[in-house]
């Protein structure tokens, strides 16, 4: 099955918007968990927001919620994340991936965030978000 790929990253003001999108055609219809993750130079690969593909419940970090917003085009095979009020430490590289998973609440609940990245080896080339000040 093809590997989820990022893009739409590109670099904004702070304060400004992007619109990301993951395709991720064979994991956006059944139970599946789709999410975005981060990484910026000297920090820990760090979950973003995911969905439940079973029913379309969201998790987003702390850290974006409010101002991001995972969606999903399921028959597009499309997963998106819209970012809104960008800010400077928003900057890292962006990627996406997916899962089959057999209850949603580990999706749902943030738990596929904390464990992916690190069991997760290769993450593929992911789309560089940079916020300028």
């Amino acid at each position: 099955q093809e590997r989820p790929v990022a893009s739409g990253g590109g670099s904004v003001q702070a304060g400004g918007s992007l619109r990301l999108s993951c395709a991720a055609a064979g994991y956006t219809i059944g139970s599946n968990c789709v999410g975005w993750f981060r990484q910026a130079p000297g920090k820990e690969r760090e979950g973003v927001a995911s969905i439940y593909t079973g029913d379309g419940s969201t998790y987003h970090n702390d850290s974006v919620k409010g101002r991001f917003t995972i969606s999903l085009e399921n028959v597009k095979g499309l997963v998106h994340l819209q970012m809104n009020s960008l800010k400077p430490e928003d900057t890292a590289m962006y990627y996406c991936a997916a899962d089959r998973i057999l209850w949603g609440y580990e999706c749902y609940s943030g738990s596929w965030t904390l464990s992916l990245p690190r069991r997760f080896g290769d993450w593929g080339q992911g789309t560089q978000v940079t916020v300028s000040s």
